[in-house]
């Protein structure tokens, strides 16, 4: 049951209470909100949601008491797309599922990774002219895509990168629509969204089933994901999984695993372009530490403001953006009762500029990170683009090595300036987004 004593709130309107302004701008809504106290208070429609705010309540969420909570909606709805995956599972059989596809993020097989991650970012750098303009969104969602197909499903999606980039992007954007109240019944109707939401999935399924079906017939082990999901047995009755389950995960490591740090890229580049001198630091390290060969997983160590602008990026403009959590029992947060059923809120972009624990936090310095160290800021919970907790990203790593060696490879040999016609704009989908593209003009450096 509810408590009367409810956190501070902004006033909501007549009808759905705060989800117009909610869903208008949410970085902005949740930002306003921070402002209110450590825990504040808003409604979607009839159902209550509270917004944390401080790393002791974050860490008390993810960790302490996670028990206690499932995936929020928008996850819980995304099943319709993602089936019983990695990212909608929940206890036990998320556990089992993260148990059994863990291997294909130890170390030694991301230095396998490593090779692919570079060959594809060095067949894109070939591609770029100089003085051309691309939106690099796009390009970086290409890329991406490449490189999963690649390393977990050792499938070449280079035919279908396009076909398949344009369905997920369909799905992405359809994701405000799965999470409005009634879409359960929206998405059965004949309208635009759902018509384009189910084609979306098709698409999709198309994709993996084939990947699936041509790795079946040759039964060959290649030591990737895909053939650890066929060749894995349920620890009770020794059973197979079936095709629906492969696809479940290998759909969602799909997405995941090229969206996101798509995102992150774009927005590097963004930032680069905006601070010149931050941009000469990096070309002097990988300058000085690749006296201009290839990047390796060898380098990566050394590639140290790298990995620092590649981290400062994630810090302003992380790709989860918002975390949601829904409440299966009664708990306490501070001096607030939060009910069952409520809607429990984090938000990676809002804790990562909160003047309180960064200093200069709206502005783009990559040094601050050899002051304090990414590990060091994780366990302070002040800094966590990849979640925390038994449900944080299990690519973490795997990212981490794609965006530096990305980042590497790219800005050996070219710089990228923002267009002067190009607007700047956040979409907070599923993920961050950039509103309106990121339109770039390439220059040989």
């Amino acid at each position: 049951m509810q408590s009367n004593n409810l956190p501070p709130s902004v006033k909501p309107n007549f009808i759905g209470g705060h989800f117009i302004k909610f869903r208008r701008q949410p970085t902005e809504f949740l930002t306003e909100m921070a402002k209110l106290g450590d825990i504040s208070y808003f409604r979607i429609f009839k159902y209550p949601a509270y917004f944390l705010n401080h790393p002791d309540l974050i860490r008390d969420l993810l960790i302490t008491s996670n028990s206690k909570f499932h995936k929020g909606r928008a996850l819980q709805r995304a099943k319709g797309l993602l089936g019983e995956g990695l990212l909608t599972s929940e206890g036990k059989k998320h556990l089992k599922q993260r148990r059994m596809i863990q291997p294909a993020f130890h170390r030694g097989r991301i230095a396998e990774y490593a090779k692919a991650m570079v060959e594809y970012a060095e067949k894109m750098r070939d591609e770029w002219q100089d003085g051309e303009v691309r939106d690099i969104d796009h390009e970086m969602m290409k890329l991406t895509l490449q490189i999963v197909g690649k390393t977990l499903f050792s499938a070449n999606v280079d035919d279908e990168t396009d076909e398949v980039s344009n369905a997920m992007t369909s799905l992405i954007e359809m994701f405000n629509f799965l999470v409005i109240p009634f879409s359960e019944i929206l998405e059965k109707l004949p309208i635009p969204p759902a018509t384009k939401f189910k084609k979306s999935k098709e698409t999709l399924d198309r994709v993996i089933y084939k990947i699936i079906n041509e790795r079946r017939k040759t039964g060959e082990d290649k030591g990737d994901l895909l053939s650890m999901l066929l060749m894995a047995q349920d620890e009770d009755d020794g059973s197979a999984m079936t095709d629906e389950q492969v696809r479940d995960e290998a759909l969602t490591l799909f997405l995941a695993g090229h969206e996101t740090t798509a995102n992150a890229m774009t927005w590097t580049f963004y930032l680069l372009s905006q601070t010149p001198e931050k941009e000469a630091q990096l070309h002097e390290e990988l300058d000085k530490v690749l006296s201009g060969k290839t990047p390796s997983m060898e380098d990566v160590p050394n590639l140290k403001y790298t990995e620092a602008v590649f981290a400062e990026s994630m810090r302003l403009f992380p790709p989860a953006w918002a975390i949601g959590r829904l409440s299966i029992e009664e708990h306490k947060f501070g001096e607030y009762e939060i009910p069952v059923d409520a809607l429990v809120l984090l938000s990676p972009y809002v804790t990562h500029r909160d003047k309180r624990f960064w200093e200069n936090a709206n502005e783009f310095i990559p040094e601050r990170w050899f002051d304090q160290s990414i590990k060091e800021a994780g366990n302070k919970f002040i800094y966590f683009p990849f979640s925390k907790g038994v449900r944080s990203c299990i690519g973490e790593s795997f990212a981490w090595m794609e965006g530096i060696l990305l980042i590497a490879t790219l800005c050996q040999k070219w710089k990228l300036n923002l267009e002067s016609t190009q607007k700047i704009g956040l979409n907070p989908l599923m993920t961050l987004r950039p509103k309106f593209g990121m339109r770039m003009k390439i220059e040989k450096r």
